[in-house]
C-alpha cells in the first residue's frame, strides 16, 4: 500500500467509528447483563444437576446430590467423580465475592465430602 491508501483508510475508519448514534430511546433502555454461567450449569455437558442442589443446607446433602446426579447423568463427558468436583468448583468460582462466607464455607466442605463419598481420600 502507499502512503496514500494508508491515510485514506484510516480517516474512512475513523469516520465510520464517530458517526454511530444512538437514537434517545435505545440510550435510555438499560439491558439486564448477560449471565452465561448460569446457561453452563443448564445446559452443558457437565451434569443434570437438581434444582437448589448449592443452596441446601448441608455439605453432605450437597455431595450426595451432586454424586447421585453424576452418576445419572447421561450428558457427561468425564468421569462422575470429575464432573461433579468440577461443577461444584465451577459454581464457587463463578459466585465470586457474592457468596456469603458461610455459604462458601460449606461448598468446600462439600468438596471433602464429596472426596470422601467417591473413596478417593
Amino acid at each position: 500500500m502507499t502512503e496514500r491508501r494508508k491515510k485514506t483508510s484510516r480517516k474512512t475508519a475513523r469516520k465510520r467509528t464517530t458517526n454511530k448514534t444512538a437514537t434517545s430511546k435505545t440510550a435510555t433502555r438499560k439491558h439486564a447483563p448477560k449471565r452465561w454461567s448460569g446457561r453452563v450449569t443448564r445446559e452443558s455437558d457437565a451434569l443434570d444437576l437438581k434444582g437448589g442442589v448449592f443452596k441446601q443446607t448441608s455439605a453432605k446433602k450437597i455431595a450426595a446430590s451432586l454424586k447421585r446426579s453424576a452418576e445419572r447423568s447421561s450428558r457427561r463427558k468425564a468421569g462422575a467423580y470429575r464432573s461433579a468436583l468440577s461443577m461444584l468448583t465451577f459454581y464457587i468460582n463463578r459466585a465470586g465475592k457474592n457468596l456469603p462466607k458461610t455459604q462458601r464455607d460449606r461448598l468446600e466442605r462439600a468438596k471433602g465430602e464429596l472426596k470422601q463419598q467417591f473413596g478417593r481420600e
